[in-house]
């Protein structure tokens, strides 16, 4: 163990070495950051930029018509070719699908998630995408999410800013909605309610241990697999957080698991919600789906059951709490927008009624340009399964990762004019005053093809609806000087959260 220490010590000062070697010749010559350098290739400039590194991918792939191949240190399998071409990203995702399906390396460096939708293929993936999406799709379930969220704002969130406004207190905004989502999300998930947006602010293992996987998860895109490994074998760096993170969601799942299967086992499968309406959770359709028309589906292998679960955790908490938190930062930075918001709220909905939520054009422009400037996830991983030539010319094989720049794609001049950058909610609307239809390949907040997000029409209808809640009776102001820079991290979250003051309208 002491030897394997002291090997991967000395490795890292060879690394710093030889990156600090990099830097300073580049100030020298001025050359380019992405520099394909001798042995380290254009790793020396990622980390230099690492902090910005969305931004960073952008303005390559702006100047390199779209598509970009970076190359890793040598040997090191760690070359990707990055892409926001839509003509790409239709082939890869929609047109040529088969030839680029998750994979053992993508479900290696996302061994956190196992079998959830997210990391398999074929058949099981088929199952679970069709089951998925008759719970998601299903009437029923969508009157659930909507109750679940309009309670949980009313005992929940609605306080919080009630005696932020009285007392003067700043909050944390991303903190609350991390918290709003988790409690919805555990509910329509699980059926339990983890209680964790409250005036009392209790501390949020599963939040933290999210965190720590999602930012680990992203290192291991750009480092050699044998480093990783070694680390998550050692428990050092970003793999100490993954190790952790396993543990809290091992745990937390087996106790939700074994008490569902107890009130299964004694009181059979059918809850109900505050109204007396029946309200059935994931977890409960999980353990008790049908076999027989989904036969890869495992309900009494818990392992089975904990992976599907996590998926559908993290999904509903960290992407829904991330895009509201980059909304009301955009609301804060155009108060014109919020004013044409709250006409538009007072004019078509003065009663809150979930069935109005689609009369709201120009606030779901809003979320849309939202979705589109900072997608919760910000880039999706391929690889192909045989040797193939892109739209653009450009020939991958299986030893090469694809990575479409999701964040870059919704930025990109070329795709959405010399005003791609800024925040412009009427661009999602026609001129007779309808939404405007965009393809799914050139607004790629939830994927496209057949993988596309099953909980698509679930995310608006939670962000319209806590929108309307605090837009109608609350102004939030970030306060002056907050840095709000995302995290290098699969999960778009901001670095130092988003400090707000809360005032009564």
């Amino acid at each position: 163990m002491a030897m394997l220490i002291g090997f991967l010590e000395i490795f890292i000062t060879f690394v710093f070495f030889l990156v600090l070697q990099c830097f300073l010749l580049h100030k020298k010559t001025h050359k380019p950051l992405l520099t394909n350098w001798p042995v380290l290739g254009m790793l020396p400039g990622l980390l230099l930029q690492v902090h910005r590194i969305y931004d960073v991918i952008a303005e390559v792939l702006e100047a390199s018509d779209m598509t970009f191949c970076f190359k890793g240190p040598w040997l090191s399998g760690t070359d990707i070719l990055l892409t926001a071409d839509p003509t790409n990203i239709h082939y890869i995702l929609c047109s040529n699908f088969v030839n680029y399906p998750k994979g053992m390396e993508f479900k290696k460096i996302f061994e956190v998630l196992g079998d959830a939708i997210f990391n398999v293929d074929s058949e099981l993936w088929e199952d679970m995408r069709n089951s998925s999406h008759a719970i998601f799709s299903h009437q029923e379930f969508q009157k659930f999410s909507v109750n679940t969220s309009i309670s949980k704002l009313k005992q929940g969130l609605v306080p919080i800013l009630e005696n932020a406004a009285k007392e003067n207190i700043l909050v944390d905004l991303q903190d609350l909605f991390q918290r709003f989502l988790f409690d919805t999300s555990s509910i329509l998930m699980t059926g339990y309610d983890p209680k964790c947006l409250s005036i009392e602010m209790p501390k949020v293992e599963f939040g933290d241990a999210v965190d720590g996987v999602a930012d680990g998860i992203f290192y291991r895109h750009v480092k050699p697999a044998f480093l990783w490994k070694l680390q998550y074998w050692l428990g050092v760096g970003v793999e100490k957080k993954m190790r952790s993170g396993f543990a809290i969601f091992d745990q937390l799942l087996e106790k939700i698991i074994s008490a569902k299967r107890e009130e299964i086992k004694s009181h059979g499968t059918h809850d109900q919600d505050s109204k007396g309406e029946v309200a059935m959770d994931v977890l409960t359709y999980y353990m008790t789906v049908d076999t027989v028309k989904y036969k890869h589906l495992k309900p009494s292998n818990d392992k089975f059951i904990r992976d599907a679960i996590l998926g559908f955790l993290i999904a509903g908490r960290d992407t829904t709490s991330s895009a509201l938190t980059w909304f009301f930062w955009l609301l804060s930075k155009n108060p014109e927008a919020v004013t044409k918001i709250r006409q538009e709220i007072n004019k078509k909905m003065p009663n809150f009624d979930p069935a109005d939520l689609d009369k709201l054009v120009y606030l779901h422009g809003a979320v849309c340009e939202t979705l589109r400037l900072y997608p919760p996830v910000p880039f999706n991983h391929k690889s192909p399964v045989k040797p193939d030539v892109l739209p653009s010319g450009h020939r991958v094989d299986e030893n090469w990762k694809i990575v479409i720049s999701i964040y870059a794609a919704g930025r990109m001049r070329s795709i959405w004019g010399d005003d791609g950058e800024d925040f412009r909610p009427e661009r999602w609307i026609s001129d007779s005053g309808k939404l405007r239809h965009e393809p799914s390949y050139k607004f790629l907040a939830f994927n496209a093809g057949p993988r596309t997000c099953l909980g698509k029409k679930l995310t608006f209808l939670q962000m319209k609806t806590v929108a309307v809640k605090i837009i109608r009776n609350y102004d939030i102001k970030v306060v002056e000087g907050h840095k709000t820079e995302p995290v290098p991290s699969v999960l778009l979250r901001m670095q130092h959260g988003l400090t707000v003051s809360v005032t009564k309208i």
